[in-house]
């Protein structure tokens, strides 16, 4: 039963909106400047079958209201990292990004923080990140608690140790002026690990309280302010080493099929090309190039310069997130001549390449699951629609490249089966088609689907050994989503976020809704 939109309040405000399904578990989250305006397009007509899955799960959906669209891009992506729902853009790296955490306790420690696979937090206290495996924050972890003047130790002992005389903490544990100073690290911590910028803000006020400190000839006091100056310039001076070495400019290229977008992108340092990546996702809501570029870089580092092979819709909105989420200017541009838009060229012909092969990457990963000799590139769906003696029919889908083929569709009448043994009707309709394209001499598909479980596969396999053809057979069970191989006892589980499984879906839907048009059409002409 599709979702009524009518019997909720969506507002007209800018922010995001959390997707559910009947178990109240978020399965998309968007963004949107206009709320109301964005979600009632969800329901209109003619959407792409992957958005219409989506709509067809959605059960509830909830409102974050933002002051503007600028709010919504970050709020949108840092709730799509903390749950991860399954019909949102996913990169297959982004389970490398971890988090650091400020503990809570008496005299807080800097750790780093684990996450559950749905995204929970693992430990109590303030969280911050995500930062990248490599990332220069999560490598100086040890310089930060240096600099802050940070406990290491898990249990607060009766005196200092070797830490306090080698002068990386104050020793809160045994000194009262250290336990009073000891929340002002903890809180300028916070401010630093709060974004770069914060870094330099906090370096500028540090220097004016030294300067006031020497004025007051607080000589001590000044010359703290001062050791833990040096120890943040060593800092800063890593995290700049570290941009100089990993990050000079990066390229993408983007080519789209329908109902899905591959990505590809190729790492440039000193003008060679030092690492390359491909990424698939779904063009379902909001989905889209700028998004991915978003996710991408909240775990990757940011160059200053981005060369697409299109531009990003809201460019502007995203140079400047990146700007400030990197800590100096970032242009994104499309390459127009030169070496610049031969690298461009060279990604989008590698792209090429990547659909010419298997289109769908989808249709690769079925071929690796179910053990194919061959991608399936032609897919036959079955299904019987059967409503009693007189209205029984059999329907096929055809799919090519992962996508219907709709002038290949076919439906038949059962001629030789009487009462409701779908079983037995599944077997006649595989003879028919088969025996057919055999004697035509007919291109036999790569793959054949039946709808239903292990004991429908076995009729439709018993019928193609009659044909003495061995066509790779398999089933699709709906309840639980489970697809069931020859001589294997126990059934497949493909994970419901994979590709893979929504090409098997979309043809056992495909051929389900056009068995149940024709037997509702012998229907109405026997009624007349």
């Amino acid at each position: 039963m599709t979702f009524d939109i009518s019997k909720i309040t969506i507002p007209t405000n800018p922010g995001i909106y959390l997707m559910k399904d009947s178990d109240g578990k978020i399965i998309y989250i968007g963004k949107a400047k206009n709320l109301k305006n964005r979600v009632k397009s969800y329901f209109l007509k003619n959407q792409n079958y992957k958005t219409q899955k989506l709509v067809e799960n959605i059960s509830d959906i909830e409102f974050v209201l933002t002051d503007n669209e600028s709010e919504a891009f970050l709020l949108e992506s840092n709730m799509i990292k903390k749950y991860r729902p399954r019909f949102n853009i996913e990169l297959k790296d982004q389970q490398r990004y971890t988090y650091l955490r400020i503990s809570d306790e008496k005299y807080p420690r800097l750790l780093v923080a684990r996450r559950t696979r749905d995204g929970k937090i693992l430990g109590k206290g303030k969280t911050f990140g995500p930062f990248t495996q490599g990332s220069s924050k999560l490598l100086t972890i040890g310089a930060l608690r240096k600099a802050f003047q940070i406990r290491i130790c898990k249990t607060l002992p009766k005196k200092v140790c070797l830490e306090y005389h080698l002068g990386n903490c104050e020793g809160p544990c045994e000194f009262k002026d250290a336990q009073e100073r000891y929340p002002k690290h903890v809180s300028a911590l916070e401010e630093v690990l709060k974004g770069k910028n914060q870094t330099r803000i906090f370096t500028k006020k540090l220097e004016e309280e030294m300067h006031q400190a020497a004025e007051l000839q607080q000589f001590e006091r000044a010359k703290d302010i001062r050791d833990t100056l040096i120890r943040l310039g060593s800092l800063q001076t890593k995290q700049k080493m570290e941009y100089v070495q990993n990050s000079n400019e990066e390229y993408f290229g983007i080519g789209t099929e329908e109902q899905s977008a591959i990505v590809m992108n190729f790492r440039m340092i000193n003008g060679v090309i030092r690492d390359s990546d491909k990424f698939f996702f779904d063009l379902v809501g909001d989905n889209s190039f700028s998004n991915f570029l978003f996710q991408y870089y909240s775990t990757h580092k940011t160059p200053k310069f981005i060369l697409v092979s299109e531009l990003p819709t809201n460019r502007r909105l995203l140079e400047n997130l990146l700007s400030e989420q990197a800590g100096f200017a970032v242009k994104i541009t499309v390459p127009t001549k030169g070496k610049k838009k031969e690298i461009i060229n060279l990604i989008l012909k590698n792209i090429e390449l990547v659909h010419s092969k298997g289109g769908d990457p989808g249709l690769i990963e079925l071929k690796e699951i179910l053990g194919l000799s061959v991608i399936p590139n032609v897919i036959e769906c079955f299904d019987i629609s059967n409503h009693g003696a007189d209205f029984a029919v059999g329907s096929m889908s055809r799919f090519i490249g992962g996508k219907p083929n709709k002038s290949g569709y076919r439906k038949f009448k059962i001629k030789t089966i009487s009462g409701r043994d779908d079983f037995a009707m599944i077997g006649e309709v595989i003879k028919r088609r088969y025996y057919r394209l055999l004697e035509e001499d007919s291109e036999l598909p790569d793959l054949i689907v039946i709808d239903g479980g292990k004991g429908q596969l076995n009729v439709a396999l018993k019928s193609l050994e009659s044909l003495g053809t061995k066509i790779p057979c398999i089933s699709l069970a709906k309840e639980n989503e489970e697809v069931y191989l020859p001589k294997r006892k126990n059934p497949v589980i493909i994970s419901k976020d994979k590709s893979s499984l929504k090409i098997l879906q979309h043809a056992r839907d495909e051929t389900h809704r056009f068995g149940v048009a024709y037997n509702r059409t012998i229907r109405k002409n026997l009624i007349k």
